[in-house]
């Protein structure tokens, strides 16, 4: 028998400190026991309060129904998620960053997150082991203060053989308690439904101890088996892995925030992938299943390719089946088939081949395609120290979209890809003609790239080994071969796959608490610049069907399941490196076309020169390249360009035309007479806000000046992306991914100072753009634009903000977190400013230090995105102009002009003929100056609508913020 001292420790202990308990305990990893009561059950609901609590030491538990015979509030909350994420298939970079997304997106709509390790396999096995969950405990600046004293093991003790007066004495404090979480819970309500709700941090623990070991690789250590073998040493690292903590064994484990931090820059995926032969059976079906219902998920996201989902999507179907199937062997019982009668399943593709259809990008194929590029730059320069020929081997066995945009951001000669095999049957005299062709007009090197799944016109594979036989023997070229294999697939991810697969998690956390049993499983995919979701079945038969037509030798059919970009970016590839005369224009329709830069220079504007060079030779039309901008023209630094001169330049940054800020309307009548004296029949002008302002200078003065009634089209380009009505801009990706290379390293020196906080400045003007972007990137936890500006107010609660996510670390194992702020935020809280405050109230639980980026956003090689995206919209472009254009235009207005006393008819133009070329969410739009300006802030020198506006929270959701200071 218990002494009454000791039952009056109990109860005073329990009616004071009400979470006692359940800080010292973890329900991270333990299914609900199915032969258990499900009213003595110790639970944490939707917002973090206690179901009963519940006293192992001493064995005591408080019931959950009130006086009133109603349940508690957290017994009667029943519509709380359970959201799990695997990744299944091949690896891919970018997979880190969606499941990152997925659990902080979940938590933040107040659902619970977990993680599934090894795909489908994991699912199927389920934890084969006991659990050893692990909270890190939370640290505040008062937390000795007011810990509660530990209670010492005693012999248990059930509620009933109580004595009666504790007895009420105890259901009198289980009242006020369930009052009190009466009020919490409507204070802390989150509406998982409502998609701008974020849900307090406080709400559950910021980790369950097992991100690290994820991180680390160090998930399937074996403590016994170490111990065994006389590694002591190496099991025990510091007191928290006393505890033993391990995953062997485990393989749906529930995350916390902390969990996934520092995930978004690590290359494949941290919670495993594998191939799983027993799901395919329904026996392999059943038991994932039985899995998810053990831990309560009714929502799973999954991240593969066309297999991984398809067997998603079937899971789903098969469920109602599977439930019954469980109920009539005993597994699961009537309730529990009640509370899980529906599956919500939503997909993620991640492939780096990009083989999916529906949709334009995968996870992970940008940054395969950044390898690629990396590869192939250094392997062109030797190729042409020595003019060479290599013949390079990229992945993609049923999609070219690798090789195909690598021979277009590379500049390659020829390309083999299985939805496009060459024209003819002697595909190697077709090949041969093509790069003697360019071997006569001087050029050095020869670079042939061929997918793993190339393909002839009778379904022969086409080897390496075979190409460079032919360019050994017929041409006497000294030809080397490089299989570039796994190195596609590895790597720290690309800035765009880290925000693809972090605005893709986002929406797919979205479709899963939005799902009914009515709705279709959703794919999470994208088209232009708009995140999208297509019906998943819809996307995996298309996918399915290109390989079908290929098998079929219907290459057409293939070629349009292809999205748009892959059939222009094929059609940009063959303009560029042909030589033939045969797709030239008629003489009298030839034109003479002007090529200018203006603003400051950005990755990707010599990329699009080129292709705009390379289709004037096309089609038999003079390029006339305006050096050093509208100055330039003044000054006459005027030439036509070959088509040898511009074959590097796709890999060049910054502006080998020269580039200034100088507006035409400096001379407005010299420039007229520059048009006229160089005959110029259209114009490409290429740059930023500068250039769309000189492009509405020409088009306003039409009516005095006839030499500006050619047709003029602009192509943005500026790492700022404040161009208007357009939502990418040339060099903003170059610049994103210079941002995040930069900031990855500042963080490895702000982690292993443990505690300290860095203000990274941006270029970007009067546009938050990059700094936006970037912080989603780099997963910064605050970031200050020209668009919100920086208050006393916003700084207090930022610091206020920071002062909270510190003291919550785990003590010695504090984040190094960063800060991005655009260089135009505030005149007055400059980036020393803003680091001065942050040092000093950081006090003893942080410090502060900055680093300004500067010019080094403007410079180094374009990405693969720019070049690529460069090759594509300036052949939009030049096709533009010779749609519009008139031979002789310039002639013409002379004509018009004429002596005095003639009589000549009043030169006609339009306003359709002085455009803008724009990505608009999902389509490519030209729109005229009068359209651009009805959208610009001519003062601000930004368009008044840009559709990043609403990243800058999801950023700081993302990064804590949101969350904290909802707590």
């Amino acid at each position: 028998m218990l002494s009454s001292k000791t039952i009056d420790s109990v109860v005073q202990d329990t009616a004071s400190n009400p979470k006692h308990v359940v800080d010292q305990q973890s329900q991270a990893m333990s299914p609900i026991p199915q032969d258990q009561d499900q009213e003595d059950i110790q639970t944490k609901d939707l917002e973090g309060i206690p179901e009963g609590l519940v006293d192992k030491a001493e064995g005591i538990t408080v019931p959950t129904v009130r006086e009133d015979g109603m349940r508690s509030p957290a017994a009667r909350n029943k519509k709380q998620k359970n959201v799990a994420v695997l990744t299944s298939g091949g690896d891919s970079a970018g997979m880190n960053a969606a499941v990152r997304a997925v659990v902080r997106q979940s938590i933040a709509r107040g659902c619970q997150a977990y993680i599934i390790r090894e795909g489908w396999e994991g699912l199927v096995r389920g934890n084969t082991t006991d659990p050893t969950p692990f909270t890190t405990p939370r640290r505040t600046p008062s937390a000795s203060a007011n810990q509660s004293p530990v209670l010492q093991p005693a012999k248990s003790v059930s509620f009933s053989s109580l004595p009666p007066s504790k007895q009420m004495d105890l259901e009198k404090a289980t009242h006020e308690l369930n009052e009190q979480a009466e009020e919490d819970f409507e204070k802390n309500r989150v509406n998982f439904t409502d998609p701008s709700g974020v849900a307090p941090l406080s709400n559950a623990p910021l980790s369950f101890g097992f991100g690290e070991l994820l991180k680390d690789g160090a998930g399937e250590g074996d403590i016994e088996e170490m111990q065994a073998h006389g590694l002591q040493s190496m099991v025990i690292v510091d007191e928290e892995d006393e505890k033993g903590k391990s995953l062997k064994g485990r393989y749906i484990v529930r995350v916390g925030w902390d969990d996934v931090r520092g995930w978004l820059g690590e290359g494949g995926t941290l919670i495993g992938s594998s191939r799983c032969p027993s799901f395919r059976e329904r026996s392999g079906r059943l038991q994932a299943a039985h899995n998810l219902i053990k831990y309560g998920i009714d929502c799973l996201a999954v991240c593969g390719g066309d297999g991984s989902l398809t067997g998603a999507d079937k899971l789903r179907g098969e469920w109602p089946s599977l439930m019954d199937e469980l109920l009539v062997t005993g597994k699961i019982d009537e309730e529990q088939r009640e509370t899980y009668r529906h599956l919500n399943i939503v997909g993620l593709v991640g492939s780096i081949d990009n083989d999916m259809s529906m949709t334009d990008l995968t996870i992970g194929a940008p940054t395969a395609l950044h390898r690629i590029c990396e590869s192939i730059d250094s392997i062109a320069s030797t190729a042409s120290s020595h003019s060479r020929a290599f013949v390079i081997e990229v992945m993609g066995r049923h999609c070219g979209w690798l090789a195909l945009l690598a021979g277009v951001a590379m500049g390659a000669d020829f390309i083999f890809i299985p939805e496009s095999p060459p024209e003819t049957d002697d595909w190697e005299t077709e090949m041969c003609n093509l790069l003697q062709s360019h071997r006569k007009v001087g050029k050095r090197k020869s670079i042939v790239i061929v997918a793993e799944g190339a393909l002839d016109r009778n379904l022969k594979p086409i080897k390496p080994d075979y190409v460079k036989d032919i360019l050994v023997d017929r041409l006497g070229l000294d030809t080397r071969v490089t299989t570039l294999g796994h190195t596609q697939r590895g790597g720290r991810p690309c800035a765009y796959d880290r925000i693809l697969p972090t605005l893709q998690g986002v929406q797919a956390v979205q479709a899963l608490l939005e799902a009914t049993p009515e709705t279709p499983s959703y794919m999470i995919g994208t088209r232009e610049n708009k995140i999208i979701k297509v019906p998943l079945l819809e996307a995996v038969a298309e996918t399915q069907a290109v390989a079908k037509a290929i098998e079929n030798r219907d290459f057409a059919t293939a070629m349009s399941h292809r999205d748009s970009e892959f059939r222009e970016m094929l059609q940009a590839f063959q303009i560029s490196s042909s030589l033939a005369i045969n797709e030239e224009a008629p003489k009298d329709k030839r034109l003479r076309i002007g090529i200018v830069h203006v603003g400051a220079p950005a990755g990707g504007m010599n990329a699009a020169t080129r292709q705009a060079v390379r289709f004037c030779h096309h089609r038999g039309h003079t390029p006339v390249a305006i050096y050093n901008g509208f100055e330039g023209l003044l000054d006459d630094n005027v030439a036509e360009l070959s088509w040898l001169r511009v074959d590097t330049w796709t890999t060049r940054g910054g502006s080998e035309l020269g580039t200034n800020r100088t507006l035409p309307s400096i001379d407005l009548g010299s420039v007229a007479a520059g048009f006229q004296r160089h005959a110029l029949d259209g114009l490409l002008v290429i740059g930023g806000f500068e250039a769309f302002h000189s492009l509405m200078i020409l088009e306003q003065n039409r009516a005095n000046y006839p030499s500006f009634q050619i047709p003029m089209v602009h192509l943005p380009a500026t790492i700022s992306n404040n161009v208007p009505m357009t939502d990418f801009s040339l060099g903003s990706d170059t610049s994103l991914n210079a941002l995040v290379d930069a900031c990855d390293a500042i963080r490895q020196s702000a982690s292993a100072s443990r505690n300290r906080v860095f203000v990274v400045e941006t270029q970007g003007g009067m546009s938050g753009y990059l700094a936006t972007m970037g912080a989603l990137a780099v997963g910064a936890v605050l970031v200050y634009t020209p668009e919100d500006g920086i208050s006393l107010k916003l700084l207090q609660a930022d610091v206020e903000f920071l002062t909270k996510r510190y003291s919550l670390d785990a003590k010695g194992k504090s984040e190094g977190r960063l800060v991005i702020k655009s260089e135009k935020s505030s005149s007055i809280y400059t980036t020393e400013v803003l680091t001065k405050i942050f040092k000093e109230e950081g006090k003893e639980l942080f410090d502060a230090r900055s680093a300004s980026l500067g010019h080094t956003l403007q410079g180094g090689t374009p990405s693969p995105m720019d070049r690529t995206r460069a090759a594509r919209l300036a052949l939009r472009c030049m096709q533009f102009l010779e749609q519009h254009a008139v031979p002789n235009s310039q002639t013409s207005s002379i004509a018009h002009r004429g002596g005095s006393g003639a009589k000549h008819k009043k030169p006609s133009y339009s306003t359709e003929t002085a455009t803008m070329i724009a990505i608009r969410g999902s389509k490519i739009v030209y729109a005229t100056m009068e359209e651009v300006l009805k959208h610009t802030d001519m003062k601000l020198r930004r368009g008044k609508d840009e559709w990043w506006s609403d990243i800058k929270r999801l950023a700081e959701i993302m990064g804590g913020r949101q969350g904290l200071i909802s707590s």
